[in-house]
């Protein structure tokens, strides 16, 4: 089982808070750093000092590591068009030296496009968007020649398709949800990697199920889940109110208690198949989480 750390740096967060994190991230050994990808805070709140752009942190934090994989759960549709963004991230796949993964949706959150200006279509227009700049973003890496495409919202015409990014024949594409028609359709066709982000362990069992269903080819599963873990209750319990929770509801819905608890927690998601945890670390400013957690669960899992 891979843990990979997931942060949420549009609840207010600098480049430089997600630095130290990253960093953290690979001095402990962990095996990723992931980032949504938003431009407003979700849910009420102290904006603090805002969001940052996914793409514009990770190519930074490229330059700032040397091991870790980099990546966004998730970049949507809505904000990037498809060629720009296959250039984007095959950039920062150079800057790496082939570390980056593409996390990939449909985009949900009409509140930062209506802040930002930025078009939000009606939900079945969004996913037929999604699906052609899935093709449009594996074809330009993949194209040996020249890439066109025709499509319902997208045209290209004779592309060089450069830049290339390090990884052949392309980074890694995430799909998550839990959708039950149309995600495992797209799992199927595009994904590396199939996600399902903050559901109980048999509703992500479920799920996995689905996406195996439609597959018929492996491909990794993995589950995200906010994490709280303390040595002791009263630790547990600082940490948890330090995110605006409870131990009760963190224990339930997510990753939460002591190490042993989180250890049994996450060997339930293994026991359906997930090789893969992405930790939703929610208080940047605490790194003694991130070593209590690479100190008492990594080694064992």
């Amino acid at each position: 089982m891979q843990l990979r750390i997931f942060t949420e740096p549009q609840q207010g967060a600098t480049y430089d808070d997600l630095l130290a994190v990253a960093k953290a991230t690979e001095r402990l050994g962990f095996d990723a750093f992931f980032r949504s990808d938003h431009y407003q805070r979700i849910g009420s709140g102290d904006q603090g000092p805002g969001s940052t752009d996914a793409w514009i942190t990770l190519a930074g934090l490229a330059r700032e590591t040397s091991r870790i994989r980099l990546g966004t759960l998730v970049t949507p549709a809505t904000f990037r068009l498809p060629g720009p963004l296959a250039i984007g991230v095959a950039q920062v796949d150079q800057m790496s030296g082939g570390r980056v993964e593409l996390g990939f949706g449909t985009g949900w959150f009409d509140g930062e496009h209506t802040a930002y200006g930025i078009p939000f279509p009606p939900v079945g227009e969004r996913f037929a968007r999604w699906e052609e700049q899935l093709e449009i973003i594996t074809g330009l890496w993949e194209a040996e020649k020249d890439y066109s495409f025709e499509g319902t919202y997208y045209r290209l015409a004779d592309s060089p398709a450069l830049p290339k990014p390090v990884q052949r024949p392309r980074p890694p594409i995430i799909i998550g949800g839990t959708g039950a028609k149309r995600t495992p359709r797209m799992a199927a066709r595009y994904a590396d990697e199939y996600n399902v982000p903050f559901h109980s362990v048999e509703q992500t069992g479920e799920a996995f199920e689905r996406v195996r269903q439609a597959a018929g080819r492996p491909l990794v599963y993995s589950a995200a889940q906010v994490v709280c873990v303390g040595a002791d209750e009263a630790e547990l319990e600082r940490r948890a109110a330090a995110i605006g929770n409870s131990v009760e509801r963190l224990r339930e819905e997510g990753l939460a208690g002591t190490p042993s608890e989180v250890l049994d927690k996450i060997g339930r998601f293994a026991e359906l198949g997930a090789q893969r945890i992405y930790l939703q670390v929610l208080d940047l400013s605490d790194l003694d989480h991130l070593e209590l957690i690479a100190a008492e669960i990594l080694p064992h899992v």
